[in-house]
């Protein structure tokens, strides 16, 4: 073994474990780190803000399912990675942020910028840890990525005190490999119990979480699907799980992100296999509701999850992927393969008699009929990035996915500003797909500074704000309180020109508001991304009272969009 300093058999650990990109910004406690990175293979990008770091490598770790890394310094540094750290804890992503620290003697001093980074990332984190000894810090590191891997993934905290740093080891990286991650399969009785469920209920519904794509198993879910003929719906985090032009796809249920046929598809089914999902509040909405007149599978990494919003009939604890394969596996063994049926051609009545219209040629220009253009412009291969708002919810209820991993959305957190940064980690990632970031005008201002770090970098996406001058979530919010209180944005004398902004980090923007030119202006945004290697702008400027269509359950629905008259009645016997 030999002895190098121990910021170098960190970086050695980095790069065995896949980690070709770090996100992060140096200061004097953390340089000992830096002097390491310069010497390895990795890319550094130096972001604008600690928050922008953590997004950006939660962007990359979330389209490359590896663990990504984000750098700072001592102090406020790590307190401003506390927002990246709570988004990837609860959207289940893996990442490791670092943090340089005071000297270990001059902690109880109040050293400058010493503060107990640790106590304060514990509650968003699964490991928040301070290296103690030079000799620890190959097998902290080992251990923080497997840590972040394991069950139910998520951010792990290291905290650097500085003349730690410039410690000395014993290491050979050719002596040394990641640890194993534990990949739990499913108990083979609950295996046979949930299939037996499933082929026996009359209105089946298969709903993928966000585990579904975490865990790379779309494949089994298809698998399954198919065998059995059980229509699939999505969780906002599980966009990309199944393709949404599947004869089987049964749309989304919930009471923000949601289409309308697939709450009434929910509302008839009459067993649910939830896999890899939480049951969030926003896509449950009223538990009675959502539980009347239906069993529930529960299928988890995690065994606390389950029960944990309500009590299912049967839980099931295991990864996704061999869960599925198992079910897939045993569906074979037991029901002959199925044709479409009774239920699979109600599920398509429900989708062709329940659409929502997206072909407005109102000014100003009507959010469907941007997503609507988004839909029809860009390719399946392209990768969405979006945050929280209206914006998110427009998406969620209209935009069309294909494909894992090309649909990344902060989903219970929702911090605002979170598109930009991670859409840089995501362009990273993957420099051979076209990014786009929808977001919104307020969530852009959060932290626009890093359009500055993707124009250094020559890291090119396509942003489409969707513009309404207004806290328009807030303001829809306000409703019910006969109120419209200090929502207003409106961007007039004075204000904030959004184009100018782009052109000020040397970026093009270019705004649009009337409904024939969207088309011609993502056309014109892909191709000077593509040929200037930069961040290109189309603000959309939207009605200013646009709401969504939502309500507190899966039902109510009905109260902003009435139904057609449809027969519920139908003969499920064949």
């Amino acid at each position: 073994m030999k002895r190098v300093p121990c910021m170098e058999a960190v970086v050695a650990v980095l790069e065995s474990e896949g980690v070709d990109t770090v996100f992060g910004i140096p200061g004097a406690a953390i340089l000992p780190l830096y002097a390491a990175l310069r010497k390895s293979s990795i890319r550094h990008i130096t972001v604008r803000h600690e928050e922008g770091g953590t997004h950006a490598a939660d962007g990359w770790a979330r389209v490359t399912g590896n663990v990504g890394v984000s750098i700072g310094t001592s102090g406020p540094a790590g307190t401003n990675m506390i927002t990246g750290l709570y988004t990837a804890m609860a959207d289940s992503i893996p990442i490791v942020c670092v943090t340089g620290q005071a000297p270990k003697d001059k902690l109880h001093q109040e050293s400058f910028q010493a503060v107990d980074i640790v106590e304060i990332a514990k509650p968003v984190t699964k490991w928040a840890v301070q290296l103690k000894e030079a000799a620890q810090a190959p097998w902290v590191f080992r251990e923080a990525f497997r840590i972040a891997r394991s069950g139910r993934p998520g951010p792990v905290l290291i905290d650097l005190p500085v003349d730690v740093q410039r410690g000395t080891c014993l290491y050979d990286r050719e002596l040394d490999e990641p640890f194993p991650v534990d990949v739990p399969a499913p108990p083979v009785g609950a295996v046979r119990a949930a299939v037996d469920m499933l082929a026996g209920a009359a209105r089946p519904l298969i709903l993928a979480g966000g585990g579904v794509v975490i865990a790379d198993a779309a494949g089994e879910l298809r698998a399954l699907a198919e065998h059995l003929q059980v229509p699939v719906q999505v969780t906002l985090m599980g966009k990309g799980a199944f393709p949404e032009d599947h004869p089987l796809f049964a749309g989304m249920a919930g009471i923000q992100t949601q289409t309308r046929w697939g709450n009434a598809v929910f509302l008839e089914s009459d067993l649910v296999l939830a896999v890899g999902a939480r049951f969030g509040d926003r896509h449950t909405g009223d538990l009675e509701v959502y539980r009347r007149g239906r069993r529930f599978v529960h299928v988890d990494i995690e065994p606390t999850q389950i029960g944990r919003v309500f009590e299912p009939d049967l839980g099931v604890v295991g990864h996704a992927r061999p869960a599925l394969a198992a079910m897939a596996g045993q569906a074979r063994r037991v029901v002959p393969a199925r044709g479409p049926g009774a239920w699979t051609r109600r599920v398509g009545e429900l989708r062709d008699g329940l659409p929502r219209r997206d072909d407005f040629d109102d000014v100003p220009i009507k959010p469907p009929r941007v997503f609507r253009e988004i839909n029809e412009f860009f390719g399946r291969d392209t990768t969405f990035v979006t945050a929280i708002g209206l914006y998110q919810i427009w998406s969620g209820q209209f935009q069309k996915t294909y494909l894992p991993r090309r649909y990344l959305v902060c989903g219970q957190a929702g911090p605002l500003g979170w598109e930009v940064p991670a859409a840089i980690g995501v362009k990273c990632a993957h420099p051979e797909r076209e990014v786009v970031a929808v977001v919104g005008d307020y969530s852009f201002q959060f932290l626009m500074e890093e359009i500055a770090v993707a124009a250094q970098y020559r890291i090119p996406f396509v942003i489409i704000m969707i513009n309404n001058e207004y806290l328009g979530l807030i303001r829809q919010a306000e409703i019910p309180y006969d109120m419209n209180y200090a929502v207003d944005l409106h961007y007039g004398e004075g204000g904030i020109d959004h184009v100018k902004v782009m052109e000020a980090f040397g970026c093009p923007a270019r705004k649009v508001e009337v409904p024939g030119e969207l088309r011609g202006a993502l056309e014109w945004a892909s191709a000077e991304a593509e040929t200037r290697r930069l961040p290109v702008l189309v603000e959309v400027m939207v009605e200013r009272e646009a709401n969504a269509a939502m309500g507190p359950a899966l039902d109510a629905i009905k109260e902003f969009e009435p139904l057609p008259r449809m027969a519920l009645a139908v003969d499920w016997s064949d």
